[in-house]
């Protein structure tokens, strides 16, 4: 399985910008696709994540600025981030779970919000 992200870039406080994610693979192979970021010298963190069902979940410092949501038809992923802070800034990776527990990642996109 490839996922491919993209959408990452440059952009000033309180803008916003689009990720996208696409999987080589039907949806239907995965039980869960979320969002996750790395900033310089933290831990990965979960960003945001869909389940089959449609069902989200938010990391606190995101929630009501950022929205999940799957093209289900087209394999694709996206993260709508809006009124974006610099502390957002971080490589943002897309990951995609099996029904069996096999987690497949992204190659990362680079978030940089500046102040």
């Amino acid at each position: 399985v490839q996922l491919q992200a993209s959408g990452g870039g440059l952009v000033q406080t309180g803008g916003s910008l689009r990720l996208s994610c696409a999987a080589s693979r039907s949806f239907v192979s995965f039980s869960d696709l979320g969002w996750y970021r790395q900033a310089p010298g933290n831990q990965r963190e979960l960003v945001a994540s869909i389940n089959s069902r449609g069902t989200t979940t938010y990391a606190d410092s995101v929630q009501g600025r950022f929205s999940i949501s799957k093209d289900s038809a087209q394999n694709v992923v996206y993260l709508q981030m809006n009124t974006l802070k610099p502390e957002d800034t971080a490589v943002y990776y897309c990951k995609a779970k099996s029904w069996y527990n096999n987690e497949y990642w992204g190659q990362g996109t680079l978030v940089t919000v500046s102040s």
